[in-house]
Protein backbone atom coordinates (compact mmCIF):
# COMPACT_ATOMS: atom_id res chain seq x y z
CA UNK A 1 0.00 0.00 0.00
CA UNK A 2 1.58 2.98 -0.98
CA UNK A 3 1.94 5.90 1.91
CA UNK A 4 0.03 9.26 1.18
CA UNK A 5 2.05 12.18 0.31
CA UNK A 6 2.84 14.38 3.14
CA UNK A 7 0.59 17.80 3.16
CA UNK A 8 2.97 21.04 2.85
CA UNK A 9 0.53 22.87 4.60
CA UNK A 10 0.15 21.05 7.31
CA UNK A 11 3.97 20.83 7.63
CA UNK A 12 4.26 24.42 7.34
CA UNK A 13 2.19 24.88 10.39
CA UNK A 14 3.62 22.00 12.53
CA UNK A 15 7.27 24.03 11.99
CA UNK A 16 6.00 27.54 13.10
CA UNK A 17 4.14 26.19 15.95
CA UNK A 18 7.52 24.63 16.88
CA UNK A 19 9.48 28.03 16.56
CA UNK A 20 7.10 29.75 18.23
CA UNK A 21 7.08 27.02 21.18
CA UNK A 22 10.67 27.79 21.38
CA UNK A 23 10.36 31.47 21.55
CA UNK A 24 8.34 31.28 24.25
CA UNK A 25 10.78 28.50 26.14
CA UNK A 26 13.76 30.44 25.26
CA UNK A 27 12.01 33.84 26.56
CA UNK A 28 10.86 31.91 29.79
CA UNK A 29 14.22 30.54 30.51
CA UNK A 30 15.76 34.09 30.00
CA UNK A 31 13.78 35.41 32.49
CA UNK A 32 14.27 32.73 35.06
CA UNK A 33 18.03 33.20 34.42
CA UNK A 34 17.83 37.17 35.09
CA UNK A 35 15.39 36.82 38.15
CA UNK A 36 18.06 33.96 39.71
CA UNK A 37 20.55 36.67 39.22
CA UNK A 38 18.96 39.94 40.25
CA UNK A 39 18.06 37.51 43.25
CA UNK A 40 21.40 36.63 44.14
CA UNK A 41 22.49 40.00 43.72
CA UNK A 42 20.27 41.13 46.32
CA UNK A 43 20.95 38.50 48.34
CA UNK A 44 24.68 39.25 48.16
CA UNK A 45 23.93 42.94 48.82
CA UNK A 46 25.54 44.06 45.26
CA UNK A 47 22.27 45.97 45.34
CA UNK A 48 19.01 46.79 47.49
CA UNK A 49 15.82 45.89 46.39
CA UNK A 50 13.25 48.59 45.60
CA UNK A 51 11.05 47.46 47.94
CA UNK A 52 13.02 47.21 50.94
CA UNK A 53 13.26 50.91 51.01
CA UNK A 54 11.08 52.75 53.53
CA UNK A 55 8.23 54.43 52.07
CA UNK A 56 8.45 58.08 52.75
CA UNK A 57 4.93 60.51 53.19
CA UNK A 58 5.58 64.45 53.81
CA UNK A 59 4.02 65.60 56.69
CA UNK A 60 3.06 69.02 57.53
CA UNK A 61 5.00 71.19 59.54
CA UNK A 62 3.26 71.79 62.68
CA UNK A 63 2.77 75.92 63.26
CA UNK A 64 4.89 77.40 65.80
CA UNK A 65 2.92 77.57 68.95
CA UNK A 66 2.55 80.81 70.45
CA UNK A 67 4.25 82.17 73.16
CA UNK A 68 2.59 82.52 77.04
CA UNK A 69 2.88 86.32 78.80
CA UNK A 70 6.05 86.08 80.61
CA UNK A 71 5.94 86.76 84.53
CA UNK A 72 6.78 90.61 84.62
CA UNK A 73 8.69 91.89 87.57
CA UNK A 74 6.74 93.90 90.13
CA UNK A 75 3.43 92.69 88.29
CA UNK A 76 3.00 89.39 90.30
CA UNK A 77 -0.74 89.07 89.25
CA UNK A 78 0.42 88.67 85.60
CA UNK A 79 1.43 90.91 82.91
CA UNK A 80 -0.21 94.06 82.33
CA UNK A 81 -0.69 96.03 79.17
CA UNK A 82 1.96 97.75 77.95
CA UNK A 83 0.99 102.02 77.45
CA UNK A 84 0.44 102.43 74.12
CA UNK A 85 2.99 104.87 73.38
CA UNK A 86 5.74 102.52 75.02
CA UNK A 87 4.87 100.01 71.80
CA UNK A 88 7.06 100.49 68.45
CA UNK A 89 5.68 99.15 65.63
CA UNK A 90 5.99 98.35 62.33
CA UNK A 91 3.03 97.84 59.77
CA UNK A 92 3.55 95.70 56.47
CA UNK A 93 1.04 95.35 54.38
CA UNK A 94 1.52 91.26 53.70
CA UNK A 95 -1.97 90.38 51.04
CA UNK A 96 -1.97 90.05 47.27
CA UNK A 97 -4.43 93.08 47.47
CA UNK A 98 -3.74 96.43 46.03
CA UNK A 99 -5.80 98.24 48.92
CA UNK A 100 -3.56 100.01 51.39
CA UNK A 101 -4.12 98.04 54.65
CA UNK A 102 -0.74 99.09 55.79
CA UNK A 103 -1.70 102.65 55.86
CA UNK A 104 -5.01 102.17 56.80
CA UNK A 105 -3.71 100.00 60.16
CA UNK A 106 -1.02 103.15 60.86
CA UNK A 107 -3.95 105.26 61.17
CA UNK A 108 -5.87 103.81 63.38
CA UNK A 109 -3.22 102.41 65.71
CA UNK A 110 -1.16 106.30 66.19
CA UNK A 111 -4.78 107.48 66.57
CA UNK A 112 -4.83 105.25 69.29
CA UNK A 113 -2.01 106.23 70.39
CA UNK A 114 0.60 103.21 69.34
CA UNK A 115 4.19 105.20 68.42
CA UNK A 116 3.90 103.28 65.02
CA UNK A 117 7.90 103.68 63.47
CA UNK A 118 7.73 102.17 59.91
CA UNK A 119 5.30 101.20 57.05
CA UNK A 120 5.40 99.05 53.72
CA UNK A 121 5.19 96.17 51.93
CA UNK A 122 6.11 92.49 53.32
CA UNK A 123 8.72 90.11 51.42
CA UNK A 124 5.80 87.48 50.81
CA UNK A 125 2.29 87.02 51.22
CA UNK A 126 0.09 85.47 54.18
CA UNK A 127 -3.22 84.36 54.63
CA UNK A 128 -3.89 85.34 58.68
CA UNK A 129 -2.39 88.20 59.94
CA UNK A 130 0.58 88.03 61.96
CA UNK A 131 2.22 90.24 65.11
CA UNK A 132 5.96 89.08 64.89
CA UNK A 133 7.96 89.69 68.02
CA UNK A 134 10.96 88.50 69.99
CA UNK A 135 11.24 87.66 73.72
CA UNK A 136 11.44 90.85 74.79
CA UNK A 137 8.59 92.34 73.33
CA UNK A 138 5.65 89.59 74.04
CA UNK A 139 3.85 92.07 76.30
CA UNK A 140 3.63 94.43 73.70
CA UNK A 141 2.55 92.15 70.73
CA UNK A 142 -0.14 90.94 73.39
CA UNK A 143 -1.09 94.46 73.86
CA UNK A 144 -1.24 95.44 70.15
CA UNK A 145 -3.00 91.53 69.28
CA UNK A 146 -5.52 92.84 71.40
CA UNK A 147 -7.07 95.70 68.97
CA UNK A 148 -7.41 92.72 66.54
CA UNK A 149 -10.23 89.83 66.38
CA UNK A 150 -8.41 87.62 64.93
CA UNK A 151 -4.24 87.71 64.63
CA UNK A 152 -0.99 85.49 65.53
CA UNK A 153 1.23 85.59 67.63
CA UNK A 154 4.69 84.76 66.03
CA UNK A 155 7.67 84.43 68.03
CA UNK A 156 11.09 85.39 66.02
CA UNK A 157 14.88 85.77 67.07
CA UNK A 158 15.12 89.41 67.33
CA UNK A 159 16.61 91.05 69.85
CA UNK A 160 14.90 94.63 70.39
CA UNK A 161 11.42 94.94 71.75
CA UNK A 162 10.28 96.30 68.55
CA UNK A 163 7.59 94.40 67.08
CA UNK A 164 5.79 94.39 63.14
CA UNK A 165 2.05 94.06 62.62
CA UNK A 166 1.63 91.70 58.66
CA UNK A 167 -1.61 92.57 57.72
CA UNK A 168 -2.39 89.39 55.75
CA UNK A 169 -5.35 88.68 53.20
CA UNK A 170 -8.07 87.52 55.60
CA UNK A 171 -7.38 90.72 57.32
CA UNK A 172 -10.24 91.77 60.02
CA UNK A 173 -10.33 95.62 60.65
CA UNK A 174 -9.07 96.40 64.56
CA UNK A 175 -11.80 96.51 66.77
CA UNK A 176 -13.65 99.85 68.39
CA UNK A 177 -11.87 100.86 70.88
CA UNK A 178 -15.16 99.85 73.32
CA UNK A 179 -14.46 96.17 72.29
CA UNK A 180 -11.01 95.82 73.49
CA UNK A 181 -10.58 93.87 76.34
CA UNK A 182 -7.54 95.40 78.03
CA UNK A 183 -7.36 97.92 81.35
CA UNK A 184 -3.97 99.54 82.24
CA UNK A 185 -4.88 97.32 86.07
CA UNK A 186 -5.98 94.33 84.97
CA UNK A 187 -3.34 91.61 84.00
CA UNK A 188 -3.76 90.40 80.68
CA UNK A 189 -4.67 86.71 79.95
CA UNK A 190 -2.56 83.78 78.25
CA UNK A 191 -3.86 83.25 74.76
CA UNK A 192 -5.61 79.53 74.31
CA UNK A 193 -2.54 76.53 73.88
CA UNK A 194 0.10 79.13 74.52
CA UNK A 195 3.65 77.35 75.37
CA UNK A 196 6.10 79.29 77.61
CA UNK A 197 8.84 81.41 75.05
CA UNK A 198 11.39 79.00 76.40
CA UNK A 199 9.76 75.99 74.94
CA UNK A 200 9.55 77.47 71.77
CA UNK A 201 11.98 77.61 68.38
CA UNK A 202 12.03 81.33 67.40
CA UNK A 203 12.22 81.68 63.45
CA UNK A 204 14.51 83.97 61.86
CA UNK A 205 13.88 86.89 61.69
CA UNK A 206 13.23 88.71 58.23
CA UNK A 207 14.56 92.44 58.00
CA UNK A 208 13.49 93.95 54.97
CA UNK A 209 15.92 95.47 52.32
CA UNK A 210 16.20 99.12 52.92
CA UNK A 211 15.59 101.80 50.19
Amino acid sequence: MTSPAPDPVRETRRKREHERQAVVFGLLIAFLLLAGLAAAAMYSGAFSSPFSRPIYTPVAEAPQPEPCLPQVEGQPDGALPVPYADVKVRVYNAADGSEPLAGANEDVLNERGFNVVDTGNWVEKLGQSEVRFGTKGITRAYTLAAQYPDVRLVLDDRKGATIDLLVGDEYSPPLSEDDVLLDAETPMKDVEGCVPASEITPIPRVTLPKN
